[in-house]
């Protein structure tokens, strides 16, 4: 089983203060709007993204993955953070069929680099409750700039 490396201290020159500060924000807000509202049942749950904000330096959304609802096939051209919500294991399904699972503690932030060039991936919740995570990802770097 693979772990998601957990967000390191510097990010080959990004501001890292400034992204640290909005991803905080951003945990303490979700969080607490989590608090005020009852559980989602795992049945409702329905995979997909709903953006939350956008800049010239990230793009942040939040995805839910519902049990045995895959993500489309995609790729990440930028590193990104994820700040789990609701954690769980996701079976990362490539499109050269290689799989290995990541799995993401509830509370927890992880640093995900870019894609490998050329490389589509899945993601499949084979658990019995939604995962959902914040995704903050990084524009400009490591990769091809704005690419989603």
């Amino acid at each position: 089983m693979m772990h998601a490396t957990i967000f390191p201290a510097a990010v080959r020159g990004v501001d890292l203060p400034v992204v640290s500060v909005f991803v905080a924000a951003l945990l303490v807000s979700a969080c607490g709007q989590a608090s005020d509202r009852a559980e989602p049942d795992a049945e409702a749950a329905t995979t997909g993204r709903t953006p939350q904000f956008e800049n010239e330096y990230v793009q942040v959304w939040k995805s839910v993955i519902a049990p045995n609802q895959p993500l489309e096939m995609h790729r990440h051209d930028n590193p990104r953070a994820i700040i789990a919500l609701k954690g769980g294991t996701l079976t990362v399904v490539s499109d050269a069929g290689e799989r290995r699972d990541m799995t993401w503690e509830t509370g927890r932030a992880y640093w995900l680099d870019a894609d490998p060039p050329g490389e589509l991936h899945g993601d499949v919740n084979q658990g019995s409750e939604p995962v959902e995570v914040i995704v903050v990802q990084l524009k400009g770097v490591g990769g091809t700039p704005d690419t989603p």
